[in-house]
């Protein structure tokens, strides 16, 4: 594996590790929690990206990214409707008027859960 993918997947478990830890604290950062989620799944699509040569601007909606990754990922499809979900944590978590419910931050860590365990097989037999 690339050493760039291999960073963006240590960065993507950083995140993974502060959103569910922090879901478990009491009482949780319900804005960390959701804005982790979103991380962790946008670092996992850009290492699948360099991983395959594939360019990418700077941006952080998971949408594109999924476009991005269409010819070489189209399974991905299945999560689109759940990725635009985590989409809005991006940016609008981290300004008021945004106040996410502990609801949504379990459903935005089950997202990531599965997300991940999917692109981390992925990864892990394309480099087999």
């Amino acid at each position: 594996m690339k050493e760039i993918a291999k960073e963006w997947i240590q960065k993507a478990e950083e995140d993974y590790r502060v959103a569910v830890r922090e879901l478990k604290a009491k009482p949780p950062a319900l804005n960390s929690v959701c804005f982790h989620t979103q991380q962790c799944i946008e670092k996992y699509l850009k290492a699948v990206l360099q991983e395959n040569n594939i360019s990418f601007q700077k941006i952080h909606d998971l949408d594109i990214l999924v476009e991005l990754l269409k010819g070489i990922l189209p399974e991905l499809e299945k999560f689109r409707e759940n990725l635009v979900k985590l989409n809005v944590y991006a940016v609008e978590v981290r300004y008021p008027g945004f106040n996410p419910l502990e609801k949504d931050a379990r459903e935005a860590v089950s997202i990531m859960k599965k997300v991940r365990s999917f692109i981390r097989k992925f990864l892990q037999e394309g480099t087999k």
